[in-house]
């Protein structure tokens, strides 16, 4: 097995094609050898994972870990685990991604490797919340239970979070992976919304802006890995209005509040605007923060989307 990773590792730089790896790979898995892609992604990361990473060894190394991260089984989430925790992989980032792989993809009794071999405390949590996400009882969970419910990770960011869900997550519609991808039922479109013509003589009541740092801070929780890993840009704000805004007045009156992300808009093109309920619009806005272009976040996506819904009014626009 060594001289095969070996040659792997050696030759992979020269490869214009690497579904010959994740091949060799499956068949590996489907052998009951869980271990040899877990040993395989050690390897590869060993040489090319730092510095300016080669495409064949994110492409091969996602693969692998979605290989053992999706495919059931407790020996291929052992395997899973070590690889992520390994010194030449670990990493925060991965740790959220692979709790929100695990999770989709595995019964919480097959999880114990997670949390009784070696694993990240950031790897624990997310996945902790991953599952209470999916509606599993953690804190009666065998192999889960014991480290969910003890004080000593209280310290961590998701730390504080109760570990049944509140009203406002029941909605959350979260994503299923395999080895090739995802899935997300989204609920953006107009089936679900009733679309509001710009009215030019609508009636605007005033509006002076409240935004607070704090305030816009945990508003734009929920998506600022947008911003951090990725191309985003984020305006969240709030504002008072002297009177109840009424549904038609809602277009003309987002025109009027001078925000950075509508400047131009209906010059160049027409600006689309829909209302939804409160419900759809928390649903909505899980799943702005879970499928985002910058990456799954696992558990800590709970935390993002509880922060910016406690600061959001219920019967606010979307």
């Amino acid at each position: 097995m060594a001289d095969q990773i070996e040659k792997i590792v050696t030759e992979l730089p020269d490869l214009k094609d690497v579904t010959g790896v994740w091949a060799v790979a499956d068949g590996r898995a489907a052998q009951g050898d869980a271990a040899f892609a877990a040993d395989l992604g050690i390897a590869l990361a060993r040489t090319y994972g730092s510095g300016g990473q080669i495409w064949q060894y994110r492409s091969v190394f996602d693969h692998l870990l979605r290989l053992l991260a999706t495919t059931n089984g407790p020996d291929n989430v052992a395997q899973a685990v070590r690889l992520v925790s390994s010194g030449e992989v670990a990493r925060s980032k991965l740790d959220r991604y692979t709790a929100s792989l695990l999770a989709s993809s595995h019964e919480a009794t097959d999880l114990a490797a997670a949390f009784t071999g070696r694993a990240s405390e950031e790897l624990r949590a997310c996945l902790v919340h991953e599952l209470v996400l999916r509606g599993v009882a953690v804190e009666k969970t065998p192999g889960i239970a014991g480290w969910a419910t003890s004080p000593h990770w209280s310290h961590h960011p998701l730390g504080w979070l109760p570990l049944t869900l509140s009203d406002m997550e029941g909605s959350a519609d979260l994503p299923s992976y395999s080895i090739r991808g995802s899935s997300h039922s989204m609920p953006y479109g107009p089936s679900e919304s009733h679309e509001l013509a710009l009215i030019a003589s609508a009636r605007v009541p005033s509006a002076e802006e409240t935004t607070t740092a704090a305030t816009a801070t945990a508003m734009a929780k929920a998506v600022a890995n947008w911003a951090e890993e990725s191309n985003g840009r984020i305006e969240a704000r709030e504002f008072d209005l002297g009177e109840p805004l009424d549904a038609e007045s809602v277009p003309k009156a987002l025109l009027t509040l001078g925000l950075e992300c509508l400047h131009g808009a209906e010059k160049k093109a027409a600006l689309a605007h829909g209302v939804l309920p409160g419900i759809p619009a928390e649903t909505e806005h899980w799943a702005a923060a879970e499928v985002d272009g910058a990456g799954p976040q696992g558990g800590s996506i709970r935390l993002g989307c509880l922060l910016a819904l406690l600061v959001l009014p219920v019967s606010s626009p979307s």
